[in-house]
């Protein structure tokens, strides 16, 4: 056998995202406007919280873009309340709470939304599902780097000190709004 030569070795696969569960508030029904800005529902603006943008790629183990893939975030509004029957319809109607948007050849998404806030004894978290075609590739939840309430959270604790620094970043301060970076890496 011929030794491998520079250039040709093989790459360590990357490590997927860590999975957490969907919890109790995935949408019983997607709403009408379910695009990539958050802060807008139809016409409303919604006016409340730090604006952020959380974006980043979708990639597979061997680093490739995840070409295709759906990518879907949802999240209480910032008096923590879920557009969602279990929790008693009080979302403000102008927080959309779920965005959804397919990924290009780069594996690249963006949305528009809140940094999120707390509710009933939870960490501010975005929960993230990520789809390609009829498959569900990953169900998870991206959490605030520094927030205070992470250390009480019955699920940020769960994770080992991998899973947290995969599931855990920072909302840095941009010209206008908060900005997060989410790495998303799947078993396609």
């Amino acid at each position: 056998m011929a030794p491998i030569g520079f250039g040709q070795a093989q790459a360590r696969p990357l490590q997927p995202t860590p999975s957490q569960t969907e919890g109790p508030f995935y949408p019983v029904a997607l709403p009408a406007d379910s695009d990539f800005d958050l802060l807008r529902n139809g016409n409303a603006p919604y006016p409340r919280g730090q604006p952020a943008w959380v974006e980043g790629t979708v990639r597979d183990t061997a680093g490739r873009p995840v070409s295709g893939a759906v990518v879907e975030i949802w999240q209480c509004d910032q008096a923590g309340h879920y557009h969602h029957p279990g929790d008693g319809g009080r979302a403000d109607p102008a927080f959309q709470g779920f965005g959804r948007v397919t990924v290009g050849r780069d594996g690249g998404y963006r949305f528009r939304t809140l940094r999120p806030a707390p509710y009933s004894g939870r960490t501010p978290h975005i929960h993230v599902k990520v789809r390609l075609e009829r498959r569900e590739l990953l169900t998870t939840q991206l959490y605030v780097a520094g927030d205070p309430g992470n250390e009480r959270d019955f699920l940020w604790r769960q994770l080992n000190a991998q899973g947290r620094a995969a599931l855990t970043v920072p909302f840095a301060p941009d010209t206008d709004s908060l900005r997060a970076r989410f790495a998303i890496i799947v078993q396609a």
